[in-house]
């Protein structure tokens, strides 16, 4: 390949979606799609996986290259080092080969170390090793908000050249939305709050099962997706009957839910940016967000806030919304406006602005 080439770390494409996943292969389509349009500037793309990666049918036109015979991070560290040295190599999730300079390298948060115990301590050892490498010896380094990157330089020193990435919402509309769930659980007779569940500390589910707790027979349902059983935050007690745990739900049916909503809710301390939220925006649902780490950066004035540490406050705040249907309008409509502003083309062409100059 010219020298013009970028190759992308693909390992991420054998792996379970996650939030950094996520990023990772909606920037990958949207630069697959802008070289398909044949815009100028826009680099040769290759793809490197591991051995028995599965590769989406939407690479079928971009070079996908299969490397080594490794696995895992001994396949990042080993073999994808070594592959083509002289083109630009761009790692999306937070890890990268440590040997290898000539490469971007997207951190998108400081998690491991100010949230250590959402963490098994064999990943924390791994990241607090790899995350300051990575920073210190790659050529480029990317973030997601301002707040992380300031975390970064907080962590690691200050690098003057450390940019922002925007993220996008419009991966969450791309097909139809899918109503099974909401047939299936009974979810059209009342209004509901839609949030997500997890066993991450951080992401601070428990504050949700408390304010529930304080709100007397609610005129509305809370709907939990996800794929852990929310009871474990009630410490095995079962949730109020007005809960509904619908488990994980495609990105249709996450569509669906978002759409139908009468507001979203995202109780976490700590986010590098925070992509629910912005996703049921894009929805034209209404979101009630922690004030906390880079959430109010990535919201902005179409969210509304509490303190992530009063489920007083937010019981208030859940009954006062649930009971005024134009503070909610207003609310979607803020919520739809702010979103168009967030894409991944736009992610896209601001990291191809940022790389051009290094080929």
């Amino acid at each position: 390949m010219s020298r013009r080439a970028v190759i992308i770390n693909g390992r991420f494409l054998g792996r379970s979606v996650t939030g950094v996943d996520r990023f990772a292969g909606e920037l990958l389509r949207a630069l697959v799609a802008l070289r398909r349009q044949g815009g100028d500037g826009v680099p040769d793309l290759k793809v490197v996986v591991p051995r028995g990666t599965v590769v989406p049918d939407w690479l079928a036109d971009t070079p996908v290259a299969v490397c080594g015979r490794l696995a895992s991070h001994a396949w990042e560290q080993l073999e994808l080092a070594r592959f083509e040295p002289d083109s630009l190599l761009l790692n999306l999730c937070n890890s990268g080969p440590l040997l290898r300079r000539r490469q971007l390298a997207v951190i998108h948060d400081a998690a491991t170390f100010r949230v250590p115990e959402a963490y098994s301590w064999k990943f924390r050892a791994l990241y607090r090793v790899m995350s300051p490498r990575l920073y210190h010896g790659s050529q480029s380094v990317a973030t997601v908000s301002e707040f992380s990157r300031r975390e970064l330089a907080a962590l690691f020193g200050a690098r003057d050249d450390v940019f922002v990435l925007p993220e996008g919402a419009e991966h969450i509309l791309r097909g139809p939305a899918d109503e099974t769930a909401l047939d299936e659980h009974e979810l059209r007779r009342r209004p509901f709050v839609l949030a997500v569940s997890s066993l991450a500390p951080h992401k601070n589910f428990a504050i949700v099962v408390d304010a529930l707790s304080r709100l007397d027979d609610p005129p509305f349902d809370v709907v939990i997706a996800g794929g852990q059983n929310p009871r474990v935050f009630g410490g095995g007690q079962a949730l109020p009957s007005f809960v509904k745990y619908v488990g994980y739900v495609s990105d249709a049916q996450l569509q669906a839910l978002y759409r139908h909503a009468a507001c979203f809710v995202f109780p976490s301390i700590y986010e590098g940016f925070g992509l629910p939220p912005i996703e049921a925006m894009a929805c034209g649902c209404p979101v009630l967000a922690a004030d906390a780490a880079s959430i109010p950066e990535i919201c902005g004035d179409a969210a509304l806030y509490f303190d992530p540490k009063d489920a007083g406050e937010l019981a208030r705040s859940l009954d006062r919304l649930l009971t005024d249907r134009q503070a909610r309008s207003e609310r979607a409509v803020a919520g739809r406006r702010h979103s168009e502003n967030l894409t991944w083309e736009n992610a896209a062409r601001c990291l191809l602005q940022k790389i051009l100059p290094a080929l």
